[in-house]
């Protein structure tokens, strides 16, 4: 179908704003992105996967001034033992970063590898392949025109997670980071991803996983309220293969999250789960897609959004059963809180099952506090502000429970008290 002129414009303003790497091993890739994005445009409100969230702050040439946020808060994850990678304004900082040496794990920088290298088999191919059959421009933009990531080759079992960093201090700085995760068979990471990372932000990460191995992830994306940020995680999962991942939103001018994951291995396990908390001028979107392409595997989506003074909230999840993916067990459920009558919840839950013996659900729900709940506390001492409180992190539990290092939710739910707690005072 030809480009409507909006999307064509949009498109061509965007591409002549950026210029991509020149050379090396990622070459061809990025240039099979740049016809793609050619060819698809860039997105616009009226394409169908973007009627809940207007895309043009995140298309256009130039970012959208943000202000830096400066927090009294202390370091999301500073307790913990982790390999630490900075990176400021989408640049990495070797000064505030670790020594990238751990055994089990071998990384290295996109933007240092000039040579052949393992990840060309990974590089822009998942995401390629997740183009289908649902167009995801921002992702082959990405592709193109990524200046910096990492490269994480998993061999074995790392003792301590992998920390990525993202600060800004820049006012209109706009980023394109692009990640790559190989876990081989056997091999286990928890990789965890906190920060704001610019002004604009545009993060893939594809991630493969083996027979047998498993990856974690655990992501808070930072409280600065005029972040704009499209993020993308292709993965794909070999037999008995594990990958987790759960995010941790609060606040943020437009967040989208896109996760798109393949099972291609039998008895393989998927989850993605989130949480959010929004307040006024805030919009979040999470669109997500798995594909089951092999039998008895597991999928969850769990996706819980906390909304007050006007903010809105988006849920887009598929799950698609591919011809003789039989006992396939996928879950779906999306819910928010409405903490008044400005706020909105959009949600999109989809069903495609083309197997006989399976077990799928998806539920979407939206609604107030319970007020039984809430006089039931409030009638034991408790103040209505805190009463509240609690019934919020209770509804949000079910998300943050799919974390499986309880240490972890733990860390999740204290900076959901002070975020509820900054809102009492």
């Amino acid at each position: 179908m030809p480009l409507t002129q909006a999307k064509l414009d949009a498109t061509q303003a965007r591409l002549a704003a950026l210029s991509a790497p020149e050379g090396g091993w990622s070459a061809p890739a990025r240039t099979d992105a740049v016809a793609r994005v050619r060819a698809m445009g860039l997105p616009h409100a009226r394409d169908e996967y973007w009627k809940y969230t207007k895309p043009e702050t995140l298309v256009s040439a130039q970012a959208s001034a943000a202000e830096v946020f400066v927090s009294d808060e202390a370091p999301v994850f500073g307790d913990r033992d982790r390999l630490k990678i900075v990176f400021v304004d989408g640049v990495f900082d070797a000064e505030a970063s670790d020594d990238l040496a751990l055994e089990g794990v071998t990384i290295d920088r996109l933007a240092n590898v000039a040579d052949i290298h393992w990840a060309t088999e990974i590089y822009g191919q998942l995401e390629a392949k997740g183009q289908d059959p649902v167009e995801r421009p921002l992702a082959a933009l990405n592709t193109a025109f990524a200046t910096d990531g990492v490269l994480i080759h998993v061999t074995g079992k790392p003792s301590k997670p992998i920390s990525l960093i993202y600060k800004h201090e820049k006012t209109d700085s706009d980023a394109i980071l692009h990640h790559v995760v190989k876990v081989d068979a056997g091999a286990e990471l928890t990789l965890l991803e906190n920060g704001p990372a610019a002004a604009r932000f545009n993060k893939c990460m594809e991630v493969d996983i083996a027979d047998t191995g498993v990856f974690h992830h655990v992501r808070m994306q930072g409280r600065d309220h005029e972040r704009r940020a499209a993020t993308h995680a292709f993965a794909r999962l070999g037999t008995e293969s594990v990958f987790k991942s759960f995010t941790l939103t609060v606040n943020g001018a437009l967040t989208r999250n896109e996760t798109v994951i393949e099972l291609t291995g039998d008895d393989a396990i998927a989850h993605v789960a989130g949480a959010c908390m929004g307040d006024g001028d805030f919009h979040h979107d999470d669109t997500v897609f798995v594909t089951h392409d092999a039998v008895n595997c597991e999928s969850r989506q769990v996706f819980k959004k906390v909304l007050r003074n006007g903010a809105t909230g988006v849920f887009q999840g598929k799950i698609l059963v591919q011809p003789g993916a039989q006992k396939t067990d996928g879950y779906q459920i999306s819910q928010s809180l409405l903490l008044d009558d400005d706020s909105q919840f959009l949600a999109k839950p989809e069903l495609e099952i083309y197997a006989d013996d399976v077990a799928c659900s998806h539920g979407s729900t939206s609604g107030a506090i319970d007020d039984d709940a809430l006089f039931y506390l409030r009638a034991r001492g408790l103040p209505r502000g805190i009463a509240e409180d609690l019934l919020t992190i209770a509804f949000i539990a079910e998300a943050v429970q799919e974390v499986e290092d309880e240490s972890l939710q733990e860390e999740i739910v204290a900076r959901v008290e002070s975020w509820l707690a900054r809102r009492r005072s």
